[in-house]
């Protein structure tokens, strides 16, 4: 069974512009994610959320790489030559065309190896949350009476 998570994210410019069979190998490691976790302890699947909050997203990398290689730039620029200068205007080229259209040339190469949107990395976290229980308070028929008690109690003030 291969999870569809194209309804819960919608609007994602990364996997609008990410080929399908990429987005769905994606998807699968998710969903084979979620289906491992569910056989485990509340503390194993609660440092997986953990790891999962610290995880780089591909804006991140995108980010990070173009601001490294503007600092190269900038420095062999200086100490070099002005034809270095080149970099910095190439990084931050592909920072707008990200920023804008969600899509730069480095992208497909790290939907490739992996790198997945802070909306996929959500979802797995979430998911994950819902295994580890933290969500079964919203939906008891007891807290549900018990809101509604408190409501009344608020209006009737």
């Amino acid at each position: 069974m291969i999870a569809d998570f194209r309804e819960i994210i919608k609007g994602d410019r990364v996997r609008a512009n990410t080929p399908p069979e990429i987005n769905e190998a994606i998807d699968r490691e998710i969903a084979a994610s979620v289906r491992f976790y569910a056989g485990k302890t509340d503390y194993e699947i609660s440092r997986r959320i953990e790891e999962l909050c610290s995880e780089w997203d591909i804006g991140r990398h995108v980010e990070t790489r173009a601001a490294v290689i503007s600092i190269v730039g900038l420095v062999l620029g200086f100490k070099r030559g002005r034809k270095w200068f080149v970099l910095p205007l190439i990084a931050t080229t592909f920072l707008l065309l990200y920023a804008v259209l969600g899509w730069a040339p480095p992208v497909p190469f790290l939907r490739k190896a992996g790198i997945r949107t802070r909306q996929e990395i959500d979802v797995e976290k979430y998911a994950l949350r819902v295994l580890r229980g933290d969500f079964d308070d919203l939906f008891s028929q007891e807290n549900r009476t018990e809101n509604a008690e408190n409501f009344s109690e608020i209006n009737d003030v």
